[in-house]
């Protein structure tokens, strides 16, 4: 069973392509939900709006909850993994070595592949194919520089400028591998339909700032 560890974010949306583009295709999406708002592995905000993700995608979808605690929660991984039969596993690392390196070491006790498809890729090409061909938001900031003009918009263009000067004033990585953001993907080239946000709502908690979903649909594209 090839899975994908699913967040609903760029990164695993963009793996998922990649494995559609070598004719492997993922069979299986795994989210771990977690109640840690700052999980060292998972995302939080919107991960449940993921369901729809997985209705647009045509691709089967399970669920389970980790309290996520920092070594703990990787224990919930891989129940996950036994639990479902995953054999492959697909991620969408990039450069993390600290998430990337649990995740190999939990395969490797399993007997599992791991298929990191876009490790290593280059986060402008990375952002110009986002922009490009996906509709993704951002829905957290935690780092100096992002104001909340960042939370809920969109990465095109001109997003990727104001990265850009982010990157070389406050050397932020330019795929917030170093947690500084998270985003939600709403539309995507595998999609057979598009998120529509109906409500959602903004939320600021000392440094962290958060972009809600309150309710959303799916609609024709």
């Amino acid at each position: 069973m090839r899975a994908c560890l699913f967040s609903g974010g760029k990164d695993s949306t963009l793996a998922i392509h990649r494995m559609a583009d070598r004719g492997e295709p993922v069979e299986l999406l795994l989210t771990l939900v977690t109640k840690n708002d700052f999980s060292y592995m998972f995302h939080k905000p919107n991960v449940l709006s993921t369901d729809l993700q997985a209705e647009a995608l045509g691709i089967r979808h399970v669920k389970a909850e980790t309290e996520g605690g920092k070594e703990e929660e990787l224990k919930d991984l891989e129940r996950m993994l036994v639990d479902n039969g995953v054999t492959e596993l697909v991620t969408g690392a990039v450069s993390s070595e600290y998430q990337k390196s649990r995740i190999d070491r939990i395969c490797m006790k399993l007997g599992v592949a791991h298929i990191p498809p876009i490790w290593g890729i280059d986060p402008m090409s990375e952002l110009e194919e986002l922009a490009k061909g996906y509709d993704v938001i951002i829905t957290q900031v935690s780092a100096d520089g992002f104001d909340d003009s960042y939370l809920g918009a969109r990465i095109d263009e001109a997003m990727i400028g104001r990265l850009v000067d982010l990157h070389r004033r406050k050397r932020i990585h330019l795929l917030f591998e170093g947690g500084e953001a998270e985003t939600f993907v709403l539309d995507a080239p595998l999609f057979r339909k598009r998120i529509m946000i109906d409500s959602a709502h903004r939320d600021r908690s000392g440094s962290v700032g958060r972009y809600l979903i309150d309710e959303a649909h799916l609609e024709n594209k």
